[in-house]
């Protein structure tokens, strides 16, 4: 049963993230956590190698199409390493209520960011560095908590305010999950040793697999940043009560 829940998970993630660019942490923690029995700690150490790894297998493919903004993706990764680092470290001593709590919120987020129009329409534009920094941090921060690349901030960002095409900003959140996720994880070397890799591993196979098809696909860009919404709405509503009201 296990095995075929981590099949099951990595499908979807690979879908997730090959259509959509982000996401894939948002539901590889919540399905480790509550289907396969891992702690948060254990939950968002794994699932930065899972999506980091499925990330890394869409990058390629985006990569061939010239929808990657490599030096965006390159500054940001390199900015947010301080707040990556230092919340990786701090995240193994938070308690298991802290991290899902924050998590359900950020799950929130995402989901509203997914519906969010553009508000300034025209032509591209580049990122004004003060956002660059400040969005930079930000992601380092959620990575190394949560176990999440980011990809959900990125990627409204870069097309609500500066018009970036839609496959560009995900091919660029792509890069930066892969990028972010390898720092967070190097960050918990002493967490390793706590996750029963197997299942993990099944997981990010798949998702390789699927992520790597699925970028090469196109899809209705709206119905899907609408149905994985509220599916984002949905999972965090169940983790606020398993946290405060199932788990007491």
């Amino acid at each position: 049963m296990s095995i075929a829940i981590a099949l099951t998970a990595g499908l979807f993630i690979g879908l997730v993230l090959g259509f959509v660019g982000a996401g894939g942490a948002m539901l590889a923690v919540p399905i480790m956590i509550y289907l396969l029995d891992f702690t948060p700690l254990q939950a968002t150490t794994a699932a930065m190698v899972v999506v980091g790894m499925a990330a890394l297998a869409g990058v390629r493919v985006r990569f061939k199409k010239g929808e990657v903004l490599v030096r965006e993706a390159l500054t940001v990764s390199s900015l947010g390493l301080a707040t990556n680092v230092t919340f990786a470290t701090l995240a193994q001593h938070f308690s298991d209520e802290t991290i899902t709590a924050g998590l359900a919120i950020v799950l929130a987020l995402a989901g509203w960011s997914m519906l969010l129009k553009p508000f300034k329409p025209g032509a591209e534009r580049k990122m004004s560095t003060p956002i660059l920094i400040l969005l930079a941090l930000s992601i380092g921060a959620i990575t190394g908590i949560f176990g999440i690349g980011g990809g959900f901030i990125a990627i409204p960002i870069l097309v609500l305010f500066y018009n970036t095409p839609l496959a560009k900003a995900s091919g660029t959140s792509l890069l930066i999950i892969f990028l972010n996720s390898s720092i967070a994880f190097l960050s918990r070397f002493e967490s390793w040793g706590e996750v029963e890799w197997h299942l993990p591993v099944i997981m990010a196979v798949m998702a390789i697999v699927i992520s790597t098809i699925a970028a090469r696909r196109h899809a209705s860009s709206d119905l899907v940043k609408k149905l994985f919404a509220l599916l984002l709405f949905a999972v965090s509503l169940f983790t606020l009560l398993e946290t405060f009201l199932i788990s007491s």
